[in-house]
């Protein structure tokens, strides 16, 4: 594994520094999982809740936990657990491959492990969102579903299918070439900042500086080539839309007017596929909400918790 620490500040980081934060490890699906608590104070000066809402938050394809942190830091009076995906930055890999049912499974033994009860709140971003929607439909218990930038229908179905071709592409030659020279194809730093700059919409120079160090430093943050190629395969064959009408508990979609990924109009088909969901749009973004505004995806979040 390649580990790059970041070489720019955060525009959140007072706002981290305030959340009490642990690590800690958990062997579940042949996976040593490292997840991460925080335990987000109040604002305003309230007194915290006895028993704070939990968030289990799973983040998106070949990231960790670190990308959904600008979200956490933006919450209020929350518990939030953000594990690492088995195989990608400090976990190491599940047994056998990493599908979505594979991660779907895992998924719902990690909340097992913790011994949460079933008033949780699930969240996930991106291929998180397959993640966590597959393991509610899979029977895991939680009181709400949080879905943000989901993937709505096939990627290669998205407003850029022909860059999500070139990727299948990219990851086919990952494959192809022998063990060494696929790995540095696939760790590759231009390859991650091309992906980085395809996402990006803000204009903001230093949030864009940033957005992109913290690809350079997270995106190559997974254990081997084999989970990276079956991740990536799970990523694009599959999406939300195939376990919505299971997924029976109310579910809020926080989408992104400009996502390359999945096209405004598959977001409102997928709110319909749902028995209870609400569709909270951001305008100005694309597939970084976390990243370029994690305030209002707070906002969103925090209005749908019980």
């Amino acid at each position: 594994m390649i580990v790059r620490e970041p070489r720019v500040a955060s525009p959140y980081r007072a706002r981290l520094a305030a959340v009490p934060v642990r690590e800690d490890v958990v062997h579940v699906a042949g996976s040593d999982t490292a997840y991460w608590t925080y335990d987000v104070p109040p604002v305003g000066g309230a007194a915290p809740a006895d028993e704070p809402v939990t968030i289990i938050a799973v983040h998106g394809f070949r990231g960790d936990h670190h990308g959904l942190e600008p979200v956490v830091a933006h919450l209020s009076g929350v518990r939030v657990v953000m594990p690492d995906l088995p195989g990608f930055g400090e976990s190491t890999p599940l047994e056998g491959e990493h599908s979505v049912a594979a991660y779907s499974a895992w998924l719902r033994a990690f909340v097992g492990a913790l011994g949460l009860g079933d008033d949780v709140v699930v969240l996930g971003h991106s291929f998180g969102s397959i993640v966590t929607s597959a393991a509610v439909a899979d029977g895991l218990r939680a009181s709400r579903l949080v879905l943000v930038n989901p993937i709505a229908a096939p990627a290669l179905s998205g407003p850029r299918g022909v860059l999500t071709r070139l990727a299948v592409f990219y990851y086919w030659a990952g494959a192809a070439l022998p063990e060494g020279p696929g790995q540095a194809l696939l760790r590759a730093a231009a390859v991650v900042r091309i992906t980085s700059l395809a996402m990006v919409k803000t204009h903001e120079r230093g949030l864009r500086r940033w957005i992109h160090d913290q690809h350079d430093s997270y995106f190559s943050r997974f254990s081997d080539r084999r989970v990276v190629l079956d991740a990536f395969r799970a990523s694009v064959s599959s999406d939300v839309s195939t376990y919505a009408d299971r997924v029976a508990v109310p579910t809020l979609l926080v989408a992104a007017d400009r996502d390359d990924i999945t096209a405004l109009p598959a977001q409102h088909a997928l709110q319909r596929r749902f028995a209870d969901a609400r569709l909270v749009v951001i305008e100005g973004v694309g597939h970084l909400i976390h990243y370029e505004k994690p305030a209002e995806a707070a906002v969103a979040v925090q209005g749908f918790l019980p």
